[in-house]
């Protein structure tokens, strides 16, 4: 995919969190890294960024751990924006700095509508709306 890993990583602990939280539960780092097939230490910086972006919130002590707090306010797009930036809907798929509408690179006008329906897709699909697809077709996160 054009997501970077820590992104892809990052999608996937937020609707395992997210699962969690509707059940009216917390979760550590460590559960969420095997749930998702991730390395602590890499979900733990994950993790440290969606909570610094507002993406997931956390809490300390014994009954702590991370939660989101409105499953159905957080879309994928703000998953995307926490960790890869907008970079993934704007920049050169080939890596040129001076591509634009104005100056394309050979791939410009072939990219563009499916970068548009993309950041549109990721736009409309709530964390929620995710949660409920992989419970419903039992998806697994790893």
């Amino acid at each position: 995919m054009i997501l970077s890993k820590s992104c892809e990583y990052a999608i996937r602990a937020v609707v395992y969190v997210a699962a969690k939280t509707v059940k009216e539960e917390r979760v550590g780092i460590i559960e969420i890294a095997e749930a998702i097939g991730s390395p602590v230490a890499f979900t733990g910086k994950i993790l440290q960024t969606l909570t610094r972006k507002k993406v997931l919130a956390s809490s300390k002590g014994p009954n702590g751990g991370f939660y989101i707090i409105d499953p159905a306010s957080v879309y994928l797009i703000d998953i995307v924006r926490a960790m890869d930036g907008n970079e993934i809907f704007t920049a050169c798929v080939i890596g040129l700095t001076t591509c634009s509408a104005e100056r394309p690179c050979p791939m410009h006008h072939q990219m563009k509508p499916i970068r548009d329906q993309l950041r549109i897709d990721f736009s409309n699909r709530s964390v929620y709306e995710m949660v409920q697809a992989f419970e419903e077709n039992n998806y697994f996160l790893k």
